[in-house]
């Protein structure tokens, strides 16, 4: 399971997952291969080689009566835990006319309720010199803690508390819409990077509301009022809609024994019913949009393909999917680097990205940006070779091994976070994988092929099955008259 993509929200307890996000941030396992290039290899080949007893966790899982799932990751080395709250409830999962109400949700969640009055949950959390924080996906939303250990019972007390005790008044609510208005006006209204990324995404979806902004459309953030949030959260927030988990200096025992006396109290309010969403129909058609912007000082170009998520593929596409990102674009040793940076320099930067992890199809992407004097065509064209190439010709042995190793080497660096290890296993088991699923990652990556990567190519980088984003600073009059 790849670990999930993030983009950072600048209001305090707010962490919206991009869903639309500049590609140029698109992934943090890119960070990963910069050190593995800079001579990390060998000591990622020495810990692949320990037994797996000692290169991972034991990870225990198991439900409490009310329906509350929980993850346990032991990491002894120090007296701190992780305490993550993760809900089955994302943007994907909003009613028609009140995008962004998830994203909104999350926000209120700090608001309080009556045993705690807004502010003490945070007070206390500074007080004792812990970490906070909360995000809010297309999949899911989440709150987390990093504390000492001795204080994850108060943790889990103030967590379970809010799950069905949140107090809402008009008095909180209005002022914190006008904070998300700030954060939509500041991370996307001025952001042409992060417009265009809004427009690809809407155009590739044509069904599936996978196709809306994880903050939500301005117009109807505006009109988001109290009764919106209470609905929502009455709906989704219950036990049995939700997942536990905590790493860090704890065992499942005692884990066991501190979530039946919080979290174990915590009665089922609602029944969740399955989420079924909008699917999308077969694409049909070469899709591309231009935005103009005064400020752009570079142009650039953003793609993204309809293509199979872990969830939704078929055994072994997902990961094929995976490798076949990082051969394309997984740094500056990738093909598309060789090929259009290095070797016919006709692009300033260029990568590829794969968001595996969701709950319904997702998205595969490819982006650059030229060098002077290069137009955003001649640049669509030179990226469209270098697929072609991939998807007739395959990858080399060399290629593969070295994309193998960097995503399980991944696999082993995120061992070295609790934060990390805990959201990647609540992202995978809120967008519909399983404990195991997570587990067994590595061996499965370990299993593609060159003919797998290839056919991968042919399947699914299909033109047909794609947005391309062009970004200008203005328009030509050909465009306009479009």
């Amino acid at each position: 399971m790849p670990l999930p993509v993030r983009m950072t929200c600048l209001y305090r307890n707010c962490d919206f997952l991009a869903a639309a996000a500049v590609p140029h941030e698109i992934s943090d396992m890119n960070k990963l291969n910069r050190m593995i290039a800079a001579g990390v290899v060998a000591g990622v080949a020495a810990v692949l080689a320990m037994p797996p007893a000692q290169a991972a966790p034991e990870v225990s899982h198991f439900k409490l009566a009310n329906g509350l799932e929980v993850v346990v990751i032991p990491d002894r080395r120090a007296p701190v835990v992780t305490h993550m709250m993760w809900y089955k409830v994302g943007a994907a999962d909003e009613p028609p006319g009140k995008s962004g109400i998830a994203h909104f949700l999350e926000h209120l969640m700090f608001k309080g309720t009556a045993k705690n009055p807004s502010g003490r949950f945070s007070q206390v959390v500074a007080t004792i010199g812990g970490q906070e924080n909360a995000f809010t996906s297309s999949d899911y939303t989440g709150y987390y803690q990093r504390v000492t250990k001795d204080k994850l019972k108060e943790m889990m007390e103030f967590e379970a508390d809010r799950m069905t005790g949140l107090v809402l008044t008009d008095e909180v609510v209005l002022p914190e819409r006008n904070v998300v208005l700030e954060e939509q006006n500041s991370r996307v209204a001025n952001n042409p990077g992060a417009k265009l990324g809004e427009e690809v995404q809407a155009a590739l979806y044509l069904n599936h509301p996978y196709g809306r902004p994880i903050i939500g459309w301005r117009p109807e953030i505006e009109k988001l009022n109290r009764a919106d949030a209470l609905a929502f959260y009455k709906q989704y927030y219950t036990p049995n809609n939700a997942v536990l988990v905590i790493a860090g200096d704890v065992g499942v025992d005692e884990v066991k024994k501190l979530a039946e006396e919080t979290y174990g109290k915590v009665p089922r309010v609602a029944e969740v019913p399955e989420r079924v969403r909008p699917q999308e129909p077969e694409q049909r058609a070469v899709r591309t949009v231009t935005l103009a912007d005064p400020r752009v000082a570079q142009p650039n170009l953003q793609r993204s393909y309809l293509v199979p998520s872990s969830t939704t593929a078929k055994p072994g596409q997902s990961e094929a999917l995976e490798i076949l990102a990082q051969i394309l674009g997984g740094g500056n040793n990738s093909r598309m680097y060789r090929k259009l940076v290095v070797e016919n320099p006709v692009a300033i930067s260029v990568g590829a990205w794969y968001q595996g992890m969701a709950l319904d199809d997702t998205r595969f992407g490819v982006y650059g940006t030229p060098q002077q004097n290069v137009t955003l065509q001649q640049l669509d064209a030179a990226i469209d070779q270098v697929l072609a190439d991939v998807a007739a010709n395959g990858v080399t042995d060399d290629e593969l091994e070295t994309a193998r190793t960097k995503l399980i080497a991944d696999v082993v660096y995120a061992q070295d976070s609790q934060a990390t290890l805990a959201r990647w296993y609540g992202s995978a088991l809120t967008s519909g994988a399983t404990v195991e699923e997570v587990t067994t990652w590595p061996d499965r990556v370990a299993k593609v092929t060159a003919d797998d990567v290839r056919n991968a190519a042919r399947t699914w980088l299909d033109k047909k099955r794609s947005v391309t984003g062009f970004l200008v600073k203005e328009t030509t009059p050909q465009e306009k008259r479009s």
